[in-house]
């Protein structure tokens, strides 16, 4: 068939002799897949690279014939490259639109390329291509934000503001602890990544339309060319299942939640309520109607999306659950979501990565936070705790040394030793000591503490575990 004799061809044409009409033309439209699903063209060429080889290598194909599919996948990639590509909707999908183009370049030749596979195993590779490669350039994106969230940490191990718990100042840290703690998340985020793209580089290909095929082929062989650790096992769940895509959504969800978390600090911080941090003019956006605004638009979207990546995850389980094996055409529905999914994860963590080792923070504000809210109340405890007096006992001591600053409107280090030893006659002048915010966090000197060592320890080792991956 040629382009120009294009108008003729209907889907009966496309499946042979069992129909005895053409598809509706609504259902052409309802059905076809290709403007969504032509985003996976590279990693169907791909796909057909090595299938075209490994029939050679079968006796399926003869060498020439291999040489013929080459050039027309050559011509193809680069006619959907140059955006020169005649997507048609008769056509159903990104597969048949490929196969069929090649076969008006090449003749015959381009209709043997689909022996020994189906539409079913082709689009699971191809899934699976396009996934390895999105995640890994998330992955890259992680990485990238880490480094700005450790560097911004290194440079800020002293940098004392509140620590919060039900959002009341609870205790001091330093805002190289804090950061490092959203560290810690997105380690984990990276971690979850990396096993996903782990399970999910297995090689469908020749698993055919759900139970193989009769013809020799080997799929070591284009699982190998693929650079997937090993053909899938049972052909059936090969071309059925999409938990790697789902399992991918819940990681990407669990990501834009840490994204979100961090987002709702930072929009809390640069309130003037707070006034703890500055975002960068670049990365903010001001009012149509007020002039003094400036509005924290990349952490507030950011929060919104990760609503939308929750949905989409919702939408992949929702899809699978009622699913017999194997393939069904409700699998179609798969892409949009998925294809939305990676494209909001890695706007979302390049956007961070931006903004974050940019943020400027404003020490000055965070410490008198700090000396607000009774923050070192638990280090008066714990002084009293070392000089003998119970928990229990000196809790209730700090309580009503709390109490009686509320009824003064002062703080803990502005009363006299006289007046706290009202309360108990065991805390001595050393008690200033501990009273302090700096004293505070550098009491917290072990593995996983707020003391300025152990953060600069922590950013160094943090550092180092992101060169060796």
């Amino acid at each position: 068939m040629t382009r120009s004799d294009s108008s003729s061809e209907t889907t009966s044409d496309l499946w042979g002799g069992r129909f005895s009409e053409p598809t509706d033309a609504f259902v052409q439209r309802f059905t076809a897949s290709h403007q969504f699903d032509r985003r996976l063209a590279a990693q169907d060429i791909q796909g057909s690279r090595a299938h075209a080889d490994m029939l050679t290598q079968a006796g399926v194909l003869n060498a020439e014939e291999c040489a013929l599919i080459h050039q027309g996948l050559d011509q193809v990639a680069a006619e959907i490259n140059e955006q020169r590509f005649d997507w048609r909707v008769e056509r159903e999908d990104v597969h048949m639109n490929i196969e069929a183009r090649l076969t008006e370049i090449i003749g015959d030749a381009g209709k043997k390329l689909h022996t020994g596979r189906s539409r079913n195993d082709q689009v699971a590779t191809d899934i699976r291509l396009f996934m390895r490669e999105a995640i890994s350039s998330a992955m890259q994106e992680l990485t990238r934000l880490q480094e700005g969230i450790i560097g911004l940490a290194a440079a800020n191990t002293d940098t004392i503001m509140p620590g919060f718990t039900h959002l009341q100042v609870a205790q001091p840290v330093t805002f190289g602890h804090h950061l490092l703690a959203w560290n810690e998340m997105l380690e984990r985020d990276w971690s979850r990544l990396r096993d996903c793209q782990t399970r999910l580089n297995q090689c469908p290909l020749g698993a055919a339309a759900l139970a193989g095929t009769t013809f020799p082929i080997n799929r070591a062989m284009t699982a190998h060319a693929l650079g997937f650790d090993g053909p899938t096992l049972n052909s059936l769940d090969s071309v059925s299942d999409r938990d790697f895509a789902i399992e991918f959504c819940a990681a990407a969800a669990l990501v834009l939640t840490h994204l979100s978390r961090m987002s709702e600090e930072l929009i809390l911080w640069t309130s003037a309520q707070f006034d703890f941090v500055d975002i960068p003019d670049r990365f903010c956006t001001g009012s149509s109607i007020m002039p003094q605004k400036k509005n924290p638009d990349v952490p507030e979207l950011v929060r919104g999306k990760t609503g939308r990546v929750n949905g989409h995850l919702i939408s992949l389980l929702t899809l699978m659950k009622g699913q017999p094996l194997a393939y069904n055409k409700d699998n179609q529905e798969d892409k949009e979501p998925l294809f939305d999914c990676v494209d909001t994860l890695h706007d979302c963590l390049r956007a961070f990565a931006d903004m974050v080792p940019a943020l400027k923070p404003k020490k000055e504000s965070m410490r008198r936070a700090a000396l607000t809210g009774f923050a070192t109340a638990t280090d008066l405890a714990d002084y009293l705790v070392r000089k003998g007096v119970p928990f229990r006992d000196a809790h209730e001591v700090v309580g009503k040394a709390v109490a009686h600053c509320v009824s003064n409107n002062c703080n803990l280090e502005a009363l006299e030793l006289a007046t706290l030893q009202t309360f108990s006659a065991t805390i001595d002048a050393d008690v200033f000591d501990i009273l302090t915010l700096e004293g505070s966090v550098a009491a917290r000197n072990h593995i996983g503490g707020t003391a300025p060592k152990q953060v600069e320890a922590a950013a160094q080792q943090a550092a180092r575990q992101l060169h060796t991956r």
